[in-house]
């Protein structure tokens, strides 16, 4: 402003009778490259993070809805009577008492960033998200470091990365731009600024703890795991590297006891979140591909059962029908070990490479399938979403009380053999699968007795339901004792047991053998 008075003073000096017009300059990004170089902390160890900050913070928002969440009401004893209106406003209910559903306000905290002038506004799904079911959500809130508050509309969300885009009306707005997370290493200092529990704008620092953490094995589930302090509230907030680049979305910590943070938090790459955002922004549908496989990890047991190699490879314990694995000719027991050229990983699942590949291609799928390689090639479908996932899987179970003891097998060849699992089977029948709640489509044994002081007392039960050993079909006792038998044979002390409880899907247990 000096510099425009000294020129405006100057001309008027002179007398000159030209009109002076001064352009104010474009707006740029808080974290652009130029404006943070002279505020980032020099390399090493820093003396300070505050101007660094200074510029950051202000596009850092905090983020609250209004929902109403439906209650179910305990029945008022003394509906009807004097005591009955005393009796609600102690528990805090509405109406005539009789036990019926009602709402109650609730609210929900969070962070974002704005990543435009004019008021996108980047965060959590799960931050403006209704927080039950049946609850809905009636307005959305961001509120600026200078307290200014804007109502906020939801632009879009994407469940499955947990990201969501709001829109405030607003200009000249501060903003921060995505960096690349492809390049973050473990050890890098991180800033990480947010709203923990409602206090306000806090800033944490600390460093990359881990790289591709997976938490939960889902499509997007790989992520920035740090020690900087993050704690409820801070969901959707930015993590920013030391060249002011947001490298990553608070999302998720790893709480102790107390619920809070114990230097453990995760949070969504950037290169994970981009994409998405730019989507949302859009408007354009967001596909993911999609294989129709319920995938299990190789643990220690599984891979020395199947004389596999450990952290390579996901084994297959469920086939969807009609659904790109099928038609590809994938087996339940298969071990998908690549998926188009690259590796299945821990650090790279099954999940999240095929989630990662357009939906109508054609990619070769390698696997093992009984100790021999196979390439498969299968077109890859769209993604369900996640409620619709979330319902194929089952739950539940029976009671067992079909169940015999396992006494009357207990000489057959079959019996003996198992035996050495700690087990005694029998056949699956109409009867038993009722009893136990098992679908009747199942095959295998069941297990009836299992001795509490063996590894398959610890992982299996009573009524489990044994369909394979080691990749093969077991409907009678005999065949997984031949399966037991060949283990030992080829010196292997564990098997690998496709096992269903109830009405779970199937799951792959990896059993170790008496001594």
């Amino acid at each position: 402003m000096r510099y425009a008075y000294a020129i405006t003073g100057a001309l008027l000096l002179s007398g000159a009778a030209a009109a002076v017009t001064l352009t104010p300059p474009a707006q740029t990004a808080q974290n652009e490259p130029g404006a943070i170089a002279a505020a980032a902390p020099r390399p090493g160890a820093p003396m300070s993070f505050a101007d660094m900050v200074a510029k950051l913070q202000p596009a850092v928002v905090n983020i609250s809805t209004s929902q109403h969440v439906p209650v179910q009401q305990a029945a008022n004893p003394f509906a009807g009577t004097p005591f009955g209106e005393l009796f609600n406003q102690m528990n805090g209910q509405q109406g005539d008492g009789n036990g019926q559903p009602a709402t109650r306000e609730a609210q929900s905290l969070g962070s974002g960033f704005l990543i435009s002038a004019d008021g996108y506004v980047v965060t959590n799904n799960h931050v403006v998200a209704p927080g039950a079911k049946g609850a809905t959500v009636d307005s959305i809130t961001v509120t600026l470091i200078d307290r200014k508050e804007y109502k906020a509309k939801l632009i879009g969300r994407d469940p499955t990365s947990d990201l969501a885009l709001l829109k405030i009306d607003a200009t000249n707005l501060p903003f921060v731009r995505f960096g690349d997370s492809d390049h973050a290493r473990v050890g890098d200092w991180v800033i990480a600024i947010g709203n923990p529990f409602g206090i306000g704008s806090t800033v944490t620092a600390g460093i990359v703890s881990a790289l591709h953490r997976v938490t939960g094995g889902g499509a997007y589930d790989r992520f920035i795991q740090t020690d900087a302090a993050i704690n409820q509230g801070n969901s959707g907030g930015p993590m920013f590297d030391m060249n002011g680049n947001v490298i990553g979305i608070n999302s998720q910590i790893f709480a102790g006891q107390s619920g809070g943070n114990i230097g453990i938090g995760f949070a969504i790459p950037a290169g994970d979140a981009k994409p998405v955002i730019e989507k949302l922004m859009s408007g354009t549908k967001i596909a993911r591909g999609y294989l129709g496989v319920g995938p299990q990890p190789l643990d220690d047991d599984l891979a020395a059962a199947l004389n596999l190699q450990k952290n390579h490879g996901e084994l297959l314990r469920t086939i969807e029908p009609g659904e790109a694995a099928a038609k590809a000719g994938l087996q339940v027991g298969d071990v998908v070990v690549r998926v188009g050229g690259k590796d299945v990983t821990p650090d790279q699942s099954l999940s999240y490479l095929v989630a990662n590949v357009t939906p109508g291609t054609r990619v070769p799928i390698e696997v093992i399938r009984q100790g021999k390689n196979l390439t498969l090639t299968a077109t890859i479908g769209t993604r369900p979403s996640e409620d619709q996932i979330a319902a194929l899987a089952g739950g539940g179970g029976g009671d067992d009380d079909a169940l015999g003891n396992g006494d009357g097998d207990s000489k057959s060849p079959g019996q003996a053999s198992a035996n050495a699992l700690g087990l005694s089977v029998q056949t699956l029948t109409p009867q038993i699968a009722r009893s136990i709640g098992v679908d009747s489509t199942v095959r295998g044994v069941v297990i009836a007795t299992v001795d509490a002081s063996t590894d398959a007392g610890q992982k299996l039960k009573r009524g489990d339901v044994i369909v394979a050993a080691n990749g093969v079909p077991t409907t009678a006792p005999a065949q997984l004792g031949a399966v037991i038998a060949q283990a030992k044979q080829a010196g292997r002390d564990q098997v690998a047991l496709l096992v269903v409880r109830g009405k779970s899907p199937a799951v792959f247990v990896g059993v170790k053998l008496r001594k």
